[in-house]
């Protein structure tokens, strides 16, 4: 990346936000699906649950830095089994897009004490972002507890989008379990259908 002698002039943004996400267009709105598989580590071996998931992808104002310009989602992941009403996994963050260079970022927050920021593109109809543990630029950041008991080797987002109303994606995480080799890799697996479209971003109903 070429970093520009002039690191504090905020170049124009258009306030439509969704004219201006790229490859992430497709993923504003509301999506569910009763059709999630989930194959995570237990004492015994590993388990297969299947889960319903709900996401909400909401356009945000541009953001800048200095002249780094993004265009991005803010999004809310909620997950339960059909078996229990209690939260299954719980997940939020922003999807981000630099139109200057097509880089595409996700950023993560889970309610366990772990924190990850993402980068790829998109290829087509697919978008792939990947983070690592120890990486300064794309990586992933967890508990004490975590880091000694299940830490988190790499985290792999592959999204295929399937027209403009259902994408599905692949989640891969390599978990370091204590006591046990090699890594365990735990895959979550969903194909979501649109049920709502996409509000437009707070400055672009102003200017409306």
């Amino acid at each position: 990346m070429t970093i520009p002698d002039d690191l504090y002039t905020e170049p124009e943004s258009s306030p439509d936000t969704l004219a201006n996400l790229g490859p992430l267009r497709r993923l504003a709105g509301i999506w569910e699906s009763d059709k999630g598989v989930d194959i995570n580590p237990k004492a015994d071996g590993p388990e297969r649950r299947a889960f319903r998931e709900r996401i909400v992808m909401e356009p945000i104002d541009a953001q800048a830095n200095g002249p780094q310009l993004l265009y991005g989602l803010r999004y809310h992941i909620h997950i339960n089994t059909p078996e229990e009403a209690t939260t299954f996994h719980d997940q939020v963050g922003y999807w981000l897009y630099e139109p200057a260079t097509g880089l595409i970022m996700q950023s993560l927050a889970i309610p366990r004490g772990q924190v990850a920021l993402a980068g790829g593109k998109a290829d087509g109809d697919t978008i792939t972002v990947e983070a690592r543990r120890g990486d300064t630029q794309y990586g992933i950041a967890s508990t004490a507890f975590l880091e000694e008991a299940f830490r988190t080797d790499y985290y792999r987002l592959d999204i295929t989008f399937h027209g403009e109303d259902s994408w599905s994606y692949v989640s891969r995480t390599d978990l370091a379990i204590k006591g046990r080799t090699p890594a365990f890799e735990h895959r979550d697996t969903n194909t979501l259908r649109r049920v709502a479209g996409p509000v437009p971003n707070p400055l672009a109903t102003l200017a409306d």
